[in-house]
């Protein structure tokens, strides 16, 4: 039987690797496939595929993670192999990305209402270096200024939900996010549901999923036994992998599926 990991983020978004590190790695771990699956964005997802070819035994199916928005909660989708290349989904994403700046500059002006500054400069070096920004940069900046001692810390006083740093992202819809990943050719699966809070049964039979993430690092025996069920139930495919988005946990491959010849079928 073969290894995958289906759920690693790089520095195209907001994990610690390169997408060629990414790679290397997963050839030390003894992996048959990874999927690249990025926060709302496939930049990342060619410098893995040629790093891939180096090795020959390593399967990078391209993919990514789309935020979305049900019943007032945040919902994740991940799409594999995708269009990567899409117009479509290039369109999308360069939206998603202006929104995501767009957000990060409101979070520093409401910290400066709380008396803490960062400098917008910095905020712009992160933009320019990732192509990308997300809570988790401004996170860092917090800790870099002595503001806290954590990134732990930097959510649970500043930039979690309903606190005074906090700003809310315009996401896509449930609906949207799996329309699209459908349109350009990739299969819908909806990423760690064992994190979700609201029934996922309403969810699973109203939307179109190709898949569910069985397997995630967050996801407890009884989680898993439950959303094996779900699987059969509704007839979907079991994906699974570690959300690694650096080197502390999760870790690359340490969560995974096993598969014979094609994951997907």
């Amino acid at each position: 039987m073969k290894k995958a990991d289906l759920h690693i983020h790089t520095t195209a978004s907001d994990g610690k690797f390169t997408p060629k590190e990414v790679v290397d790695l997963a050839i030390k771990r003894k992996l048959d496939a990874i999927s690249i699956t990025d926060h709302d964005t496939t930049s990342g997802i060619q410098q893995a595929i040629n790093q891939s070819k180096k090795y020959n035994s390593l399967e990078v199916i391209p993919g990514i993670e789309l935020s979305s928005e049900h019943n007032g909660e945040e919902i994740h989708i991940l799409g594999y192999y995708i269009d990567y290349k899409s117009s479509l989904l290039e369109d999308v994403t360069n939206k998603l990305k202006k929104l995501r700046i767009e957000r990060a500059y409101k979070i520093l002006k409401k910290l400066e209402l709380i008396s803490i500054s960062i400098d917008t400069d910095k905020i712009e070096n992160i933009i320019a270096e990732n192509n990308y920004i997300g809570r988790p940069h401004i996170a860092k900046l917090l800790i870099d200024e002595g503001y806290v001692n954590s990134m732990e810390e930097a959510f649970d006083s500043y930039l979690g939900f309903g606190k005074k740093g906090y700003v809310p992202r315009e996401k896509l819809s449930l609906e949207d996010s799996i329309n699209l990943i459908t349109k350009i050719g990739g299969y819908a699966v909806l990423a760690h549901p064992g994190l979700i809070k609201q029934n996922l049964e309403p969810i699973l039979r109203k939307f179109k999923f190709q898949g569910i993430e069985i397997y995630h690092t967050k996801h407890t025996d009884m989680v898993i036994e439950k959303l094996n069920i779900l699987a059969r139930r509704f007839n979907l495919i079991k994906t699974g992998g570690s959300d690694c988005h650096g080197n502390i946990t999760p870790i690359l491959g340490n969560t995974y599926i096993q598969y014979q010849n094609n994951i997907f079928k």
